[in-house]
């Protein structure tokens, strides 16, 4: 089967698009023509660079493919790619060249807590998106996930890389929402079985981890993976960390935490929207977050 990704040079595309080869499928990677450091291309696919919001283009790149996985999206708005641009109007013109390129299946990657009505454009726009794809007529899986770790991630690497400098964290509110990790593995079996099996047609799923803690203790996992003897856990109110997260977003190549991020840790990470469903028990995310499985996903520093 030929599998198209958009966003598939980015982290969860990227380990969906080497699962796909495993397995011997032709994959075309679409992306707006950069790579991100930590992941690149992958052997084997297909990579075509597309202004995800030229319908035209995308329908070409589409031609042969029977499944359409939408991964593409950002925490952090820039000029050259806002969340409207990149989450609604990227969303309708995938859709659109999906219809038109006879793509049977859509497979839309979101998040968890994404909901009109909050002040963070992050979740507004990745709540239309999905909006634009249940009402597409397309045989459609939407899947909402929590915070997903693994190889080349966001939350490893950026937490690992603070860890080797200073072993302080502070958190995301004086008293800690809780979170549910999710395996990357994990995610790619989901969609895959959304693809191939035809499982969770026309709904939207939440994904959430097996276990449930607050970040601080995801933190000290990470650095007992890492070594660390020692971590300073430093209560945090929410604003100094919007605070944070609004300068780190618009005076740091890569931030911190970006304003998105810090509505994530405020809300929770723990608990589905209502207009989402649970997975099925076969298919609910059962990988802990484990020293094992953490140092396997760490980076490898010079």
């Amino acid at each position: 089967m030929k599998v198209a990704i958009t966003g598939g040079t980015g982290f969860i595309g990227s380990h969906l698009a080497r699962e796909l080869l495993r397995r011997g499928h032709e994959v075309i990677l679409i992306s707006r023509g950069f790579y991100t450091r930590h992941n690149g291309l992958v052997d084997g696919a297909a990579t075509v660079s597309v202004d995800i919001r030229n319908t035209a283009q995308l329908e070409s790149a589409l031609k042969g493919c029977a499944a359409l996985v939408h991964c593409a999206g950002t925490s952090m708005s820039e000029a050259s790619q806002s969340f409207e641009q990149l989450h609604v109007e990227g969303t309708r013109s995938s859709v659109t060249a999906a219809r038109q390129a006879g793509v049977s299946k859509f497979v839309l990657v979101s998040y968890l807590n994404v909901r009109p009505n909050v002040r963070s454009p992050y979740h507004v726009t990745k709540w239309k998106g999905e909006q634009i794809v249940s009402d597409s007529g397309l045989n459609y899986t939407i899947l909402k996930a929590g915070l997903v770790y693994g190889k080349g991630d966001h939350l490893l690497t950026n937490l690992s890389s603070l860890l080797r400098k200073l072993p302080i964290f502070g958190t995301v509110g004086l008293r800690e929402r809780s979170v549910r990790l999710i395996a990357v593995e994990d995610l790619v079996t989901i969609i895959c079985e959304a693809i191939f099996k035809d499982r969770l047609s026309n709904g939207t799923w939440a994904v959430l981890g097996p276990e449930e803690f607050p970040l601080s203790t995801a933190v000290r996992r990470i650095a007992k993976a890492m070594g660390k003897s020692y971590l300073f856990v430093i209560p945090f109110p929410v604003f100094l960390q919007r605070l944070l997260g609004w300068f780190s977003s618009r005076f740091m190549a890569s931030p911190l935490i970006t304003d998105a991020q810090v509505q994530m840790l405020a809300d929770g990470i723990n608990q589905p929207e209502p207009d989402s469903q649970l997975l099925p028990p076969d298919l609910t995310p059962g990988t802990f977050f484990t020293e094992d499985i953490i140092r396997a996903g760490l980076p490898t520093f010079n």
